[in-house]
């Protein structure tokens, strides 16, 4: 019996470890989710606090409520360590740590270097290993093996290794590890098809799992994903500046464009987008092509656009005040919104965020709403949520959405004569004298 023949044997009978490494947004509900099918699994972080929380039972990730943690805990079906050695238990791991970018938009592969030389410690044949971290084209063979293989092991002969994007989508709970499909990539193709049995065996049907000739087609294929939406979330952006130019309603044009049942998606206009991927992912798709000689025009304009929505919207908001006699400066901001998308608490990259430090460096005064975000800090000061009450509103020069959470009662909008910018669309009332869309 081949290597790949006994793995696919002992995922069928779940006589198998799992190990994630990483527990944040991606990592967490994998390494639940494969230990709610089955399987013993082991989650490896370096924040110790987090460590603790989890193997008491507590979850810091909205997707993951407490109640799953402590199902499985029971047993040890689940744990929670910090101790390299621990993951040497494990006969498959995921890598699942972040993969932002440094100041000059050049990938930073920090954490993948680091969680990857763990994995090489304790690395022993016929592993298992999958990177998850959303990264450019070559970095599973060009980094992540050769760190691998610095154990003496050789990729695709004594261990398997691939690379298959994550899909996570926070907040969202119709398209979750038990039904997205995934695409996956090894390095040979036992690898392929011991990463594939092994993400499908977490699924609720069988078929879910695409597999590619390459980890570099796994790769690109995540970034073709994100830098889509950007580039498109960029377009309907002009477009939205455009349409006020010429004094027509963008939303509508959306909508009305959008019951053609074919050849068209709609995408909405906003402050830029937020979250760990379509901000910082064609960053990566456009840094590894300059490496080619080759210039990513499409991508690096949907960036610069979607990046100066924030200061779009400032301006925006400014021309509002002038119009009632007011100034930007020293007027009294409430802010809805901070998250980076509506009904999660989730932070990285939030352009809500970066609009309220736009407008405070412009000498604005800004409270902000948020059942989500309990405080802020700028500088510094931490700035605590209110509670959206008619008071709040009143006492308001001017009231701006950023985030379009659900739980908002927009109708207290509307019964003001407090001027709203809606920047995101979240009151959906374009009838409202004192209501202004972007």
């Amino acid at each position: 019996m081949s290597k790949s023949e006994d793995f696919l044997r002992r995922i069928a009978e779940r006589d198998l470890t799992v190990g994630v490494v990483g527990l944040g947004y991606v990592g967490l509900p994998l390494v639940v989710g494969f230990a709610e099918v089955g399987y013993r699994s082991i989650g490896f972080d370096v924040d110790s606090e987090r460590i603790a929380a989890l193997n008491g039972g507590s979850s810091h990730i909205e997707d993951v409520v407490s109640e799953r943690i402590a199902a499985q805990r029971v047993d040890d079906r689940f744990v929670a360590t910090d101790v390299p050695d621990d993951l040497g238990r494990a006969d498959a791991i995921f890598i699942a740590v972040p993969t932002p970018f440094d100041e000059a938009k050049t990938p930073d592969l920090t954490y993948v270097r680091a969680a990857t030389e763990t994995v090489a410690s304790i690395l022993r044949p016929g592993m298992v290993i999958i990177l998850q971290s959303t990264t450019y084209p070559g970095t599973t063979t060009e980094v992540v093996q050769p760190i691998l293989e610095t154990s003496g092991l050789r990729a695709g002969v004594d261990f398997s290794l691939a690379f298959s994007p994550e899909r996570v989508d926070p907040g969202n709970v119709t398209w979750t590890l038990r039904n997205t499909p995934k695409v996956v990539g090894g390095v040979d193709d036992d690898s392929s098809t011991s990463a594939a049995a092994l993400l499908e065996s977490a699924m609720e049907t069988e078929g879910l799992v695409r597999i590619l000739s390459s980890p570099a087609s796994a790769e690109m294929a995540k970034l073709l994903e994100n830098t889509y939406r950007a580039v498109n979330i960029a377009l309907v952006n002009e477009l939205a500046q455009l349409a006020h130019l010429m004094d027509v309603d963008i939303w509508e044009v959306i909508d009305g464009a959008a019951t053609k049942p074919f050849g068209y998606q709609a995408f909405y206009p906003g402050i830029g987008p937020g979250g760990h991927c379509i901000p910082v992912d064609p960053y990566y798709l456009s840094w590894r092509a300059r490496i080619f000689d080759f210039q990513t025009k499409f991508i690096d304009m949907a960036a610069d656009t979607n990046l100066g929505m924030a200061e779009y919207v400032r301006l925006r908001l400014q021309t509002m005040l002038n119009d009632d006699g007011k100034a930007l400066k020293d007027a009294r901001i409430l802010a809805i919104g901070a998250a980076f998308k509506p009904s999660v608490s989730d932070m990285r990259n939030s352009r809500a965020v970066k609009v309220i430090e736009i407008l405070r460096t412009a000498g604005a005064e800004v409270d902000y709403v948020d059942p989500y975000v309990p405080s802020l800090t700028f500088d510094g000061e931490v700035i605590k949520a209110v509670e959206l009450t008619p008071e709040a509103i009143d006492a308001a020069d001017a009231v701006i959405v950023l985030t379009a959470h659900p739980e908002i009662p927009y109708e207290l909008l509307a019964e003001t004569t407090t001027p709203v910018f809606d920047a995101v669309n979240g009151t959906k009332r374009p009838e409202m004298a004192n209501i202004h869309r972007l």
